[in-house]
């Protein structure tokens, strides 16, 4: 069995979550995006270990193929992140009153 790499980046720490969420493996990921069959899974494996990060055009194919927002994969705090994660799953209608309630919890602490 090929030990898996951890991944040493936050980029690629949040692509491997946002994976394997999905159940999705690497080289059926790089197809979904277009990457060539035989080489996308060593490119999404280098993606995730941190050997190479993807320009800001293939991030957002691999946030839209894993039904994450593209600021998932930068997030640098782990409660936002989660709650993109949520936050993407809402309609717009749910967006809106969220939105509406963090303003009202921010003039309320204010």
């Amino acid at each position: 069995m090929p030990r898996r790499s951890i991944p040493t980046t936050l980029f690629g720490r949040r692509l491997r979550a946002a994976r394997s969420r999905a159940g999705i493996a690497q080289d059926k990921l790089g197809v979904i995006i277009g990457m060539d069959e035989g080489s996308s899974s060593a490119r999404i494996s280098r993606y995730e270990t941190g050997v190479h990060e993807p320009p800001f055009d293939t991030a957002a194919h691999l946030a839209l193929a894993l039904h994450v927002p593209v600021a998932y994969f930068y997030c640098d705090d782990e409660r936002l992140a989660d709650f993109l994660i949520h936050y993407a799953a809402l309609g717009e209608g749910q967006k809106n009153q969220l939105l509406s309630l963090a303003s009202e919890l921010r003039s309320a602490a204010e």
